[in-house]
């Protein structure tokens, strides 16, 4: 989860006895309350807490081909041989859209 002010890594901290992520920025945010609970045979269930889906991938402006919005996330993988260089993709934050760039 990142700061939707700096753009920074929201980490999780304790304040008046419940969880909360905050940022150095100032911004705080409550986590969103999930939970599931988890059973195996002949033990004890354990209750696991679910925080939103993060995507840790970083924010880079870039203009989507499909809506034209101007900020993607963005990674890289070896898709090719070892020698080639690294396959670029990035996903529209607004749509989800995503595409590709060979280097």
């Amino acid at each position: 989860m990142f700061c939707p002010k700096c753009g920074s890594i929201l980490r999780p901290k304790m304040k008046a006895g419940k969880k909360v992520l905050f940022c150095t920025c100032g911004f705080n945010k409550a986590p969103e309350e999930e939970t599931i609970e988890l059973k195996e045979k002949g033990s004890v269930s354990k209750k696991v807490e679910i925080m939103e889906d993060t995507d840790t991938h970083p924010k880079i402006k870039a203009k989507c081909e499909k809506c034209g919005h101007g900020i993607a996330l963005y990674w890289t993988q070896q898709t090719r041989g070892a020698d080639e260089p690294e396959t670029r993709f990035f996903r529209c934050t607004k749509c989800g859209f995503t595409w590709r760039e060979y280097a």
